[in-house]
Formats: C-alpha cells, structure tokens, sequence
C-alpha cells in the first residue's frame, strides 16, 4: 500500500512525501511563544487556531496518519517588462496554488477512500490551521532553516506544502528526522532588507516584506519601498541566498508592465489574475504596493 502510494505521489509531481502521526507537532512551544511575544503582526487567527494546530486530529474525527507532501514551484521569478516582480510562488499564469494543490491532491485522498474501503481523508493547505511545516519535519522531508522555511535536502525551500489526513491506519516505519544543515551559514539572516529575521530561526511578521506587501491591510511606505527589490507581491531575498537553492536567481517576463496594473478596473484584474495567487492580495492592496515602489523612482 505505502509503495503504490509513494508512487502515485511522485507521478503527481510531488518531491518530498512522508507520514506521521497525529499529536502535538514538534516545535509547537516554540510557536506559542512566538505568539505570546506578539510576532505574528496582525493576524490574530493564529491566536484562535491554536487549539487546532496543537492537535491536527482534531481536522478530521478519527485521523490516524498525517501525509505530508511537498510540491514544487518555479525558481524563476516572474517579472514585468519594465523590471518589476513578484514572488515566485504567485505564479501569475497559473491557478492560485491553494487550489491546485488541492487538485493534485485529490488522487492520492481518492487513492485511499478506494483502497480501505469507509475511510475518510482531509486535505490540507497552508490556509488551514495546521504547523505544515513542523508536521512535515516530523514525517523527514526537510529541516526548519534559519529563515524558518522548510528545506528539503536535494531541492531546497522552492516547495508548497501539503497535508492528506487519513483515518487509514497506514504501517510505515518511525521517520527519521532530517538534522538541521544550515551550520554556521547566516547569508539568509545577513540578506533580509528589514531585519524581519531578527536572529536565525526567528522571524518578526510585521517587518517582513512578504506579509507587508499579501497579509497586511494598511499601505506600504515609501521607505519600505525603496527595499523591496522592485517586487510588488511578496518577497524571496531569504531563499534566493540560500545554498540549498543553488543560487538561482532568474527571471521570467510573465507580467504586464506596471502602468497596465495602475490603469486596470477590479473586473479586468478578476479575469486576468482573480483566479491566481495574486488574487489574494486584490487589486487595490497590489496598486498601494506599486505606487510605494514607484514613488522612489523608477526601476534601473
């Protein structure tokens, strides 16, 4: 069962798989601490979820193993033709990837509803309240780095994560967990524009440039503005320093140029972005964000 399940998710594109058990995930004092020092900015639904992500079980009634899956996303970053950007991850020509991912799921929970006949499975993705990446240090597919990413040896932090919780009592062998490889590197820490990483491991939501220019509902100031690498939707100055990535650093002109976001209506961007992962942000928050980058000049 596992060995036909293992290769199905590769067929699928995934490439980091591994299982758990449900139960308080590794790291999770760690994380209510975090909390408590009051680093998550604004988003007070990781306070109300706590419950929950102490305890995924409690995601599905019954659940007796935790899948964890790590699926790929482009190293090159998409550009505009005028020398803006945007995160890699928000690949603007394809579905928002919390949908996709889903999709590229469904398989492998249909795999098992099919094989244990009565079993009942959840996927999850990163909008649920689950420690995604503590569970899947937890199954061995990768180690925290200190930009407090996952890294999976061999492929690096470029992943979207995912999670099948299955009432399916699958037999696996105790994963072995994967030691920390950062060693004495700091180039994560030493390169982010703000000092969001305020030490290895540690991360100060309100300063990083990724929830600023997605998370955040205020506007981004111009000083703020003249850091962000001309990115306009979150930021990948941690990961692109980073060994295990391979210091790629490419770019791809898959964006309109600036003036054609500042001109666009909300029913124009619904049609052409709604339905990616920019669509998160909306339009108005990706104009403020454009408009505190142009206002320190214009890209070389």
């Amino acid at each position: 069962m596992v060995s036909a399940f293992l290769q199905r998710a590769k067929e699928l594109g995934f490439v980091g798989i591994g299982l758990s058990r449900p139960g308080r995930p590794p790291f999770f004092d760690k994380f209510t601490a975090w909390l408590s020092n009051r680093k998550h900015a604004d988003m007070a639904w990781l306070e109300r979820s706590v419950p929950l992500r102490e305890d995924p079980a409690k995601l599905l009634d019954g659940c007796q193993t935790i899948i964890s899956l790590a699926y790929p996303y482009p190293h090159s970053k998409p550009r505009t033709p005028d020398g803006f950007c945007v995160s890699r991850h928000a690949d603007p020509t394809s579905e928002d990837y919390h949908d996709r991912l889903r999709k590229i799921c469904g398989p492998l929970s249909r795999l098992l509803e099919e094989i244990y006949e009565g079993s009942r499975s959840k996927i999850c993705i990163d909008s649920a309240p689950i420690l995604e990446k503590s569970i899947a240090c937890a199954s061995g597919i990768g180690f925290f780095g200190k930009n407090t990413l996952l890294i999976l040896p061999g492929h690096g932090s470029y992943v979207y994560l995912a999670e099948i919780l299955s009432t399916v009592p699958i037999a696996f062998s105790p994963p072995h967990p994967v030691k920390n490889q950062c060693g004495s590197c700091s180039l994560c820490v030493d390169a982010c524009p703000t000092g969001a990483l305020e030490r290895p491991f540690y991360l100060n939501a309100a300063r990083c440039l990724s929830y600023l220019t997605i998370e955040y509902r205020g506007k981004v100031g111009a000083d703020h503005g003249e850091i962000t690498g001309k990115s306009f939707f979150g930021c990948d100055r941690c990961q692109e320093v980073c060994p295990f990535n391979g210091g790629k650093s490419s770019t791809t002109a898959s964006l309109p140029p600036i003036d054609d976001f500042l001109a666009m209506d909300e029913k124009i961007f619904d049609q052409r972005f709604g339905w990616t992962a920019l669509g998160r942000a909306g339009l108005e928050k990706l104009k403020s964000n454009i408009q505190a980058l142009t206002s320190v000049g214009e890209p070389t």
